[in-house]
């Protein structure tokens, strides 16, 4: 049986003392606890502990406090020292093995994503319910791979069950998908899916054909605002492709030797900045993107493709040229 503890007033945010599993997840937020209001009661009624907001400068003056399982901020309008308490509390985090979730708006997210080198931490930017409760839900299902031992076999199906409905709402809301399939090493399917062997380099036609260029920027351009004209005569979200627009608003990018700062990547990709931010993470991860670090600014950070993926977006074009000159 579970043993029960009690969060007084301090820890509740002014809410009564209320008994509590000592095994449910803790929750810590930092920043205006107004902002954090949305994702906290979430947080509460998935049955987690939620303690009460510090500022987020204190991470800095050492009195921050224990950092929770899931650890939430608010990090809108950041100076200086902001900047320097998220990038604290990033590095925490990663070492607590702490899920962190950061809220924050447009204005504020080149600064935020420059702070957050953390592969798990998730950025929303001005959140909607359902982007919290995915964001949540996401938290839980990584805390819960780590946390399995722990949690009595009745606790571990009640947050599965949990965890398992976050992800058919978030499936819904914005049908997640990424590139690159099982079918053959150039596909592109709608599975969630590593990328196959032509990708990582290791198909060895690929290594003996010479190395094609870049396509003409000019030529990207066109076709991405021929995507964007569909919008104009039909619903947008029945073309919604932002692993495709971010490939392609990239790959425009590195031809052009231009930076791309995310908060002009989330735009290039017709999506939700958190939608885009999810899309961001997830490339990143399976190697097709990489975060470039700005040499006179350490806080600030570009997105460009990898260089396999330069690689496979010019032989991509590359095949899309000889196939039109046959039709001539």
């Amino acid at each position: 049986m579970a043993q029960l503890a009690f969060v007084g007033e301090a820890d509740s945010g002014g809410e009564a003392a209320t008994p509590i599993d000592v095994l449910a997840p803790t929750v810590s937020l930092y920043g205006e606890a107004a902002a954090l209001r949305g994702l906290a009661q979430d947080a509460r009624s998935a049955g987690m502990i939620v303690r009460g907001a510090r500022p987020l400068e204190s991470l800095l003056a050492g009195d921050g406090g224990v950092l929770g399982d899931l650890v939430i901020a608010d990090c809108r309008d950041l100076g200086g020292a902001q900047m320097a308490a998220l990038i604290r509390l990033d590095e925490r985090a990663t070492r607590a093995g702490a899920q962190l979730v950061v809220l924050t708006d447009r204005d504020s997210l080149d600064d935020v994503f420059g702070c957050c080198e953390a592969a798990q931490t998730q950025i929303l930017v001005d959140a909607t319910a359902a982007e919290r409760a995915l964001a949540l839900g996401a938290a839980l299902m990584r805390l819960s791979r780590s946390r399995v031992r722990e949690l009595d076999r009745e606790d571990h199906l009640a947050l599965i069950r949990l965890t398992e409905e976050v992800g058919r709402l978030a499936a819904k809301l914005d049908g997640l998908a990424l590139p690159l399939g099982e079918e053959g090493p150039d596909a592109m399917t709608g599975r969630l899916a590593s990328p196959g062997r032509g990708f990582r380099g290791e198909d060895r036609e690929m290594v003996r054909r010479p190395r094609a260029p870049l396509p003409d920027p000019r030529l990207v351009q066109q076709i991405i605002r021929q995507r964007r004209l569909r919008d104009r005569y039909f619903d947008s979200e029945l073309f919604a492709d932002p692993a495709w627009d971010i490939l392609l608003d990239l790959t425009a990018a590195r031809a052009e030797h231009r930076r791309v700062s995310v908060t002009s990547l989330c735009i290039a990709a017709a999506v939700p900045s958190t939608t885009a931010l999810r899309w961001i993470a997830q490339m990143t991860e399976m190697g097709i993107l990489v975060r470039q670090h700005d040499a006179e600014d350490r806080r600030r950070a570009f997105i460009a493709l990898s260089d396999k993926a330069a690689d496979a977006m010019a032989r991509y074009f590359d095949e899309l040229g000889r196939d039109a000159a046959k039709l001539t």
